[in-house]
């Protein structure tokens, strides 16, 4: 069975990437035959030929990090490929890929990490990285490696064309499209700036329990950024498409949606103000606008943030935190989202996960060393960043189910207040649940109504305050179409979230003194 040293992987890698996203050794038949997104169709001994390994090989591993004691390992393999392209100044004029290939090794003895990893998928490294996660994670216990049975998972994020199969002279027209839109919608328009990602990442996961997984998981993003002038003020502003999706999610209707709301909220913010400032009601929009559960109330709930007595939720567990017809889930199961996982980097199972069930919390998000401590089942939130980290339990997709109201209604109730729609930067102190978030648009409320449109101010509150002062849920949950990405300990991972149409009877808005 050929193997690839770390070396000759980048140097085959590296040739003719401006003309194909796979190397053409790897394209001719291990990718191929790992995954194929129109079939669905996977087979273990593809995914092993894929890395190079067979299942004596990673029995051998698996046993060589249990050695020093420790309760359980797992082996994890990982080869990512990411294209970019970029257009600025009206032309294509950026282009690179990157490749990212090597298995981590993770030992664990009760709450103890041993983590080791190498770019060489090689008996001889593999056995190094397993002795020296070994070293980190001593016990007592001396558990012997099962045999491995693959474990079976759905797919959740069909394609017809993987991005192997997509060249960069398929790309280009896309950029160049939604650039001349851009131009033709407004002459105010001074400059538009595009980036087309994608993303094949294909992951192998066998556990000394006995389970053995794998997934190839797909990703795309198209972000637009466009800047405008008028009368010597200039204004940017930006908006983007991902998920889970194949080139066909770019649809002549997505590609129209590109280049029509990059000018609408850009040349929209000339006509902003800033409001005055205190305390106020806030209707939060539906969609992005999630990002404030997600990093204010998400984090919070997060399994090991409650183990560790960090969170401001550890002590609250079937407990009233919110009014009754709030529900909040964490799920990695919605068809080509961009948090979605088929299965977890535990080879865990992904699950929809209530965390909040009429207004109770009643469940954390966990990985496998959480379940452990809290005696309950893995939730399928073990998640990394790549093969050189180890797990932490993460959101996936994470958004608050409808209410019994509708938007009409909402903002029909509120005299004075503020229409958040879509935020930018933020900070949140994860163990009071404190945030501040840069409000990028919205609008004020005035006498039930939607009037001027606002810019340049922040919220400020706490994330479980916020939560037990939702007063209406709306009927029109939505699912943000963005290319959030969730920053944890150091680890990136891609994430979305979700909101109905949510009145908050008070925040403090950062505006003008009155």
């Amino acid at each position: 069975m050929a193997r690839l040293n770390r070396r000759e992987f980048v140097k085959h890698s590296s040739q003719g990437l401006m003309f194909a996203s796979l190397p053409a050794f790897l394209r001719a038949a291990p990718a191929t035959a790992f995954h194929r997104p129109d079939t669905g169709n996977l087979s273990l001994a593809d995914a092993y030929a894929h890395f190079g390994v067979d299942d004596a090989l990673i029995r051998k591993v698996i046993g060589t990090a249990l050695e020093k004691g420790g309760d359980y390992a797992d082996v994890y393999f990982q080869h990512k490929l990411s294209n970019y392209v970029g257009l600025e100044d009206k032309a294509v004029n950026r282009a690179y890929t990157n490749v990212d290939y090597g298995v981590g090794i993770r030992v664990l003895s009760g709450d103890q990490t041993g983590y080791s990893f190498t770019e060489e998928i090689t008996p001889e490294a593999m056995e190094l990285a397993a002795q020296t996660a070994a070293a980190i994670a001593k016990g007592s216990r001396k558990v012997e490696p099962v045999g491995l049975k693959l474990h079976e998972t759905p797919n959740y994020y069909r394609i017809e064309t993987s991005w192997e199969d997509v060249s960069i002279s398929r790309k280009i027209p896309y950029l160049q499209t939604i650039n001349d839109k851009i131009f033709a919608l407004d002459k105010r328009v001074l400059k538009s700036s595009i980036w087309f990602i994608d993303e094949s990442s294909y992951i192998l996961v066998a556990t000394s329990d006995g389970s053995v997984a794998f997934d190839y998981q797909p990703m795309t993003l198209i972000y637009v950024t466009c800047t405008a002038e008028q009368d010597g003020k200039r204004e940017m502003n930006s908006f983007n498409l991902a998920g889970r999706q194949g080139i066909e999610f770019f649809t002549p209707k997505n590609v129209d949606r590109l280049a029509s709301e990059s000018v609408k909220r850009t040349v929209t913010l000339f006509d902003a103000v800033k409001p005055e400032g205190g305390e106020m009601e806030v209707v939060l929009a539906a969609g992005s606008s999630g990002i404030l559960l997600h990093e204010a109330i998400g984090h919070g709930m997060e399994a090991d943030f409650n183990r560790k007595n960090v969170s401001i939720y550890a002590d609250r567990m079937g407990k009233p935190i919110a009014k009754e017809f709030v529900s909040i889930v964490d799920n990695g199961t919605n068809p080509n989202i961009r948090g979605s996982i088929n299965v977890d980097d535990e080879a865990t199972d992904s699950q929809e996960t209530y965390l909040v069930e009429n207004g109770v919390l009643c469940s954390y998000m966990h990985d496998r060393i959480s379940a452990n401590h809290y005696k309950v089942k893995p939730t399928g939130n073990g998640r990394r960043q790549s093969f050189r980290h180890s797990v932490q339990p993460r959101m996936r997709n994470t958004y608050m189910l409808p209410g019994p109201h509708s938007k009409d209604e909402i903002i029909k109730s509120v005299k004075k207040g503020l229409y958040a729609e879509s935020f930018t930067n933020g900070q949140v102190f994860i163990g009071g649940g404190d945030f501040t978030f840069y409000v990028k648009s919205g609008y004020l409320i005035e006498d039930g109504r939607l009037t001027r449109p606002v810019k340049d101010i922040n919220i400020i509150g706490n994330g479980p305050k916020v939560l037990e002062n939702i007063v209406m849920v709306a009927d029109d949950m939505k699912l943000a179409e963005g290319g959030w990405t969730c920053g944890k300990n150091g680890q990136m991972v891609p994430v979305s979230q979700g909101l109905p149409t949510v009145k908050v009877s008070s925040i403090t808005v950062g505006g003008v003194s009155s």
